[in-house]
């Protein structure tokens, strides 16, 4: 079963019956949730626990960027894009990690920006994030002295890169690198966590600026939810176009 989420009803609905068009087995059922709100998270988490008993395949695809012309303080683009990119996102896996089956695949949607950001980032901030022992925790607090210090104006001098979207997305990457190492321990068998960038696609997003269809945008993150049993690469690791990228160099 084949589950659209969206935060706006009417559009979840609008993209089932553009699914059901399309000829799949299985009339796809709409689910909606704003990764905003920890009720309506745990409301989904509910549904999937009494309605399918677990999960098989978890994309992480929502997401927020201001445009270029926005007029909203960096201050505020930097809160609302990390507690939503990230903090949502994290939020959600928080609730549903528990659910996944054995050889169950997730995909985080990230960004090329998380690498664009990193790379601007100095070498003691860019230490912080790519150590290979950072903990969520540890993410969490230094994506929070990100935005307090776009609050005091001084972000870039205390060398974080000057893109909100950008620094959300690296927050993304990190997570899904740690996750995955996490789920290494787990008990349950051949989980695989990634990371993707899909690209830059034709959506409201990118004001329809994007090169790529939405279904070349989605190819990335269907062929990283559907990697057969026993995958072991990739594994872990950020993947753009179906090729693994090291995203911090």
């Amino acid at each position: 079963m084949v589950l659209p989420i969206a935060r706006n009803e009417d559009l979840g609905h609008q993209a089932v019956m553009a699914l059901s068009d399309e000829g799949l087995r299985r009339k796809p059922q709409f689910h909606q949730l704003d990764i905003t709100d920890k009720a309506s998270i745990e409301r989904l988490r509910a549904f999937l626990k009494s309605k399918y008993g677990g999960l098989d395949v978890l994309i992480n695809n929502a997401g927020i960027a201001f445009k270029q012309d926005t007029t909203a303080p960096f201050s505020e683009q930097a809160e609302v894009s990390i507690r939503t990119n990230y903090t949502g996102t994290l939020d959600v896996c928080t609730a549903l990690f528990p659910l996944l089956r054995p050889h169950a695949r997730v995909v985080n949607v990230s960004s090329l920006g998380s690498r664009m950001s990193i790379k601007k980032c100095s070498p003691e901030v860019k230490a912080k994030f790519t150590a290979p022992d950072v903990t969520i925790e540890q993410c969490t607090s230094y994506l929070d002295d990100f935005i307090a210090a776009t609050k005091q104006g001084n972000h870039e001098k205390q060398g974080y890169s000057n893109s909100a979207y950008g620094m959300s997305k690296v927050g993304v990457s990190v997570m899904s690198m740690i996750q995955a190492r996490e789920m290494n321990k787990d008990s349950r068998e051949d989980i695989v966590i990634n990371a993707c960038c899909p690209g830059y696609v034709d959506t409201d997003m990118t004001s329809h600026k994007g090169r790529k269809i939405i279904d070349q945008g989605a190819d990335t993150p269907l062929y990283l939810g559907l990697l057969p049993p026993g995958t072991k690469n990739p594994k872990g690791c950020f993947v753009s176009d179906r090729n693994v990228v090291d995203w911090t160099q």
